[in-house]
C-alpha cells in the first residue's frame, strides 16, 4: 500500500543533526502548534501534575507551555543543540547529567525540575529508564521515523504508556509519490494497525 520511495528510505541520525546545525527546521513552530491548544483536553482529561512525554521533541516551546501548567515533562533529541537552544530561549538554565544505562547520552535537566530532556537515541530508552507517562505529545515523532521503524517506534511508546495514558498524534496528509519525505505519510489504516 506504501509507495516503495517512501518505504525504503532511511534519515540518518547525522541527517537530522545536520538539518538542525544549518537551521534547516521548518518543522519546528515557533509559536506552538494550534492542535496541542485545540485538544489540549483531551490529553489532560482534567487531571493536574501528569508526567507528559515528547518524543523526538526538538526545541517544542510546548513543553515549556506544559511545564509552566505544573505537568512533569521529558523530551527526547538525537540533537544536543536543538535541547540547548530550547533552554536558552526560554533563559531556563539547567544542568547536563550522563545517563548511566545509556553510553553516551545525556540528560538537561531545568533546574526547576519539571523538564528533563535527553541527548540519544529514542530507542536507547525504556521505562526502566524514564519511567511511564500519563500523556504523549506525538506531533512530529511517528511521521519522521524511518517507515520501517515505525512498528518498533510504537511498540516502545506502548512500553512508555501508563494504562490511562492520552496519546495526541499529528500526522501529515499528501501525496507520498510527490515527497520522499520526512514529513511521511501515515495512513489512517496503518496507524490502526500500528497502535492496535
Amino acid at each position: 500500500s506504501e509507495p516503495g520511495r517512501q518505504r525504503d528510505r532511511v534519515v540518518t541520525e547525522e541527517e537530522w543533526l545536520q538539518k538542525w546545525a544549518a537551521g534547516n527546521t521548518g518543522f519546528h513552530k515557533e509559536h506552538g502548534h494550534p492542535l496541542l491548544q485545540k485538544y489540549l483536553d483531551v490529553l489532560l482529561n482534567g487531571r493536574s501534575g501528569l508526567r507528559i512525554f515528547f518524543p523526538l521533541c526538538g526545541k517544542a516551546v510546548e513543553m515549556k507551555w506544559l511545564a509552566d501548567m505544573g505537568h512533569s515533562v521529558v523530551g527526547v533529541e538525537v540533537s544536543e543543540q536543538a535541547l540547548k537552544e530550547f533552554f536558552a530561549e526560554h533563559n531556563l538554565s539547567y544542568c547536563e547529567e550522563p545517563v548511566p544505562e545509556i553510553s553516551g547520552a545525556k540528560k538537561l535537566q531545568s533546574t526547576s525540575g519539571n523538564i528533563s530532556l535527553y541527548c540519544c537515541s529514542i530507542y536507547d530508552l525504556s521505562s526502566s529508564i524514564i519511567g511511564k507517562f500519563d500523556g504523549v505529545w506525538d506531533r512530529g515523532a511517528l511521521v519522521a521515523v524511518n517507515p520501517r521503524d515505525r512498528q518498533r517506534y510504537v511498540n516502545l511508546m506502548t512500553t512508555l504508556m501508563e494504562k490511562n495514558s492520552s496519546y495526541l498524534l499529528v500526522t501529515v496528509s499528501y501525496d507520498p509519490n510527490k515527497h520522499k519525505g520526512p514529513p511521511f505519510y501515515v495512513p489512517e489504516s496503518e496507524i490502526k494497525s500500528l497502535f492496535g
